[in-house]
């Protein structure tokens, strides 16, 4: 199967709410070899003027990845995910990401390039926290945190 073309410009709504906990955040700042005190100690977090752990900066990608899988899994993208080379990643912080945070993510295909037999696909999630309080986010008040941008290769057959 193809990559569906017409999957430029099409949107992923935010789905799933991802809770911020700090043992999420300790867990991922061991696994990236993050060292910052800030990581680990509120105390250390708070003196730096946040209300809790602070998320090393790539903590966004456990976000990002969860919208992305919206594209993979939809039938109509054409994407065998078996044949999927990650080839960039880039991350634009809107603020930090706290523990406690409740996060969800936009995804919105920004290019679909055809390359041999198979094809680069661009994609943008845009993460956001909901409002204190609002479980769902059925309130609509969203807080920008952060952007990433992703390309994937998608290799053709015989490739």
């Amino acid at each position: 199967m193809t990559i569906n073309p017409d999957l430029q410009g099409r949107s992923y709504p935010a789905a799933e709410v991802y809770d911020v906990g700090r043992e999420k955040i300790r867990e991922f700042a061991r696994a990236v070899k993050a060292t910052h005190p800030a990581h680990f100690d509120v105390a250390a977090a708070e003196a730096l003027g946040h209300r809790d752990l602070v998320a090393p900066p790539t903590f966004a990608i456990i976000v990002a990845q969860r919208a992305d899988a919206q594209l993979i899994e939809d039938p109509e993208s054409g994407i065998d995910f078996s044949r999927v080379v990650h080839a960039d990643q880039r991350f634009t912080h809107h603020r930090p990401i706290i523990a406690g945070d409740r996060l969800v993510a936009e995804l919105h295909v920004d290019g679909v390039r055809a390359m041999g037999g198979g094809a680069m696909i661009t994609t943008r999630s845009e993460i956001f926290a909901l409002a204190p309080g609002d479980a769902t986010g059925a309130a609509g008040v969203r807080e920008p945190v952060a952007t990433t941008t992703s390309s994937i290769l998608v290799r053709g057959e015989g490739q």
